[in-house]
């Protein structure tokens, strides 16, 4: 039997988590403002456990608390974005060659079938598919490492660039995207530290630059 104390605490993460998945795969727009009371109804539970994931979220630099009943998901800038790029830059090459020696067969097997349902999504134009996919694909790598304060900081990262990528990608697509995800495979599959590492370096910078062109200089952000 659980506690009422433990099941609090399995209430209040599985709220965060849903919330953290909301924002890395951008089902929660920038600039927007959304209430806990609208967040909670939605969810089926009592404002409490809404109210501390939002708390922690908006310690993590997600959202900001407006008020005590009201966060925003701060819109993206152009000084923002270029910081954003830079720590992914930073942290995700080099978690994945952090990774690699832990990766196996069923890594890479798990990396194609993700692969294809990101060629898939791209085929079908669903932008929610593919954020989703994309997502997989890189923390099916980065975690298979057992540097987990390196892996927290690349999460936070994500959380505050998924809603601007999502908003971007449904309204210009993903077919211009140079997909670099078959050379992180062969260089996994091949144990080529610094071929991997090229692989994650070039998907960030390609996708981003190409986010940052059609968002922010095309006046898409909200």
């Amino acid at each position: 039997m659980f506690t009422d104390e433990q099941k609090e605490e399995g209430l209040n993460a599985s709220v965060y988590a849903e919330l953290r998945q909301r924002l890395v795969t951008g089902r929660m727009a920038p600039g927007h403002e959304l209430s806990t009371r609208s967040i909670a109804a939605e969810l089926g539970v009592s404002q409490t456990p809404v109210r501390d994931a939002l708390s922690r979220l908006a310690a993590e630099g997600a959202v900001s608390i407006r008020s005590k009943r009201r966060v925003r998901v701060p819109p993206m800038t152009p000084e923002r974005f270029d910081d954003l790029l830079a720590c992914r830059l930073m942290l995700e090459p080099e978690a994945a060659v952090l990774a690699l020696p832990f990766l196996t067969t069923q890594h890479v097997a798990a990396l194609r079938e993700v692969d294809a349902a990101l060629d898939t999504a791209i085929t079908h134009g669903d932008a929610d598919a593919y954020m989703g996919a994309n997502h997989r694909f890189h923390f099916t790598l980065y975690r298979a490492s057992p540097r987990a304060t390196h892996i927290q900081l690349i999460e936070t990262v994500w959380l505050q660039f998924g809603p601007f990528m999502r908003v971007v990608y449904g309204r210009i697509g993903h077919t211009k995207l140079h997909d670099s995800h078959q050379d992180a495979i062969k260089a996994v599959i091949a144990k080529d530290a610094e071929a991997l590492r090229a692989a994650i370096a070039h998907d960030i910078a390609d996708g981003m630059h190409l986010i940052k062109r059609a968002g922010l200089e095309a006046g898409v952000a909200p």
